[in-house]
């Protein structure tokens, strides 16, 4: 147990740790306690308030979702390291039942009242993952989407090399219709933020789990359009997701520009074929 933080274990009576596979930014670990098991995951070189931030989408998404889609409840947080609920998870293929039950408890999430567009509590660090950004309140949703996500990590990923300059001419050709392409008018929703296939867990009876947020208050697309990013999610997700909470018509064609901004994150950070997916994006909204 010594290459986990003194703090995060304190009073939890861990009898065992068995380290975990997973994950390109921190480690993670299972938590053998007198109480049952715990999951644990640490990042020794977080940036400050990172997990903070995590813990408390956790703990937003958690307020809000119905019995049919679950969230682990956080037993600790601190600058270095997290620990939450055990989920026993199962590694077969889903079916529709399932796929249907992550769909509408997504909706249900999503149609939650939320204050503004933004973060959670101005008290939080202003970040989506690590990297820092504007999530100061606002009612214009088209405006936050544009000028505090897509335009910095744009210029982000153009002055890392990952991204051709061509890119910000693209942009600046779009920008006049970002309220357009951010499509109808509708209140925030709580977003999960980072909702990939590997984010939502189905556990040993077939129950799903949202797991490794990175919320804020936003428009819902956005977590669709990360949901259709890299696969994961079946058409029954989608179809009972729409019954729950209809979707505004067009929503597909809008689809490329709420996928900017984790194609862009994933520019910075990862290079390779991410900053052609950027331009890919770009020159179909155009």
């Amino acid at each position: 147990m010594d290459q986990l933080p003194e703090d995060l274990l304190a009073d939890l009576d861990v009898t065992g740790v068995q380290s975990l596979s997973g994950g390109d930014t921190a480690a993670a670990y299972r938590l053998d306690t007198s109480d049952g098991q715990l999951f644990a995951k640490t990042m020794l070189d977080a940036p400050a308030g990172v997990l903070e931030l995590e813990a408390a989408g956790l703990e937003a998404l958690r307020s809000a979702a119905p019995p049919e889609l679950s969230v682990p409840r956080v037993i600790r947080v601190t600058d270095q390291g997290l620990v939450l609920e055990w989920i026993d998870e199962s590694y077969g293929a889903g079916g529709a039942a399932i796929e249907a039950e992550c769909g509408s408890g997504l909706a249900q999430i999503h149609r939650a009242d939320a204050p503004h567009f933004g973060g959670l509590d101005p008290e939080l660090p202003q970040r989506i993952g690590s990297f820092p950004v504007d999530l100061s309140p606002t009612d214009n949703w088209a405006d936050f989407l544009l000028h505090r996500r897509i335009e910095p990590l744009l210029r982000t990923a153009i002055d890392s090399g990952h991204l051709d300059p061509a890119a910000s001419d693209l942009l600046a050709d779009l920008a006049p219709r970002a309220a357009e392409l951010a499509g109808p008018a509708e209140p925030p929703s709580l977003l999960h933020g980072d909702l990939w296939a590997g984010n939502r867990v189905v556990d040993s009876s077939g129950h799903n789990w949202l797991i490794d947020p990175s919320s804020f208050y936003g428009h819902r697309e956005y977590d669709l359009a990360m949901m259709l990013l890299f696969g994961g999610f079946g058409e029954d997700c989608f179809n009972a997701y729409d019954e729950v909470y209809p979707l505004a018509g067009g929503w597909q064609e809008r689809v490329p520009w709420y996928q900017l901004p984790p194609l862009l994150v994933h520019a910075i950070r990862f290079g390779g074929g991410y900053g052609n997916s950027v331009m890919r994006a770009l020159k179909q909204l155009r």
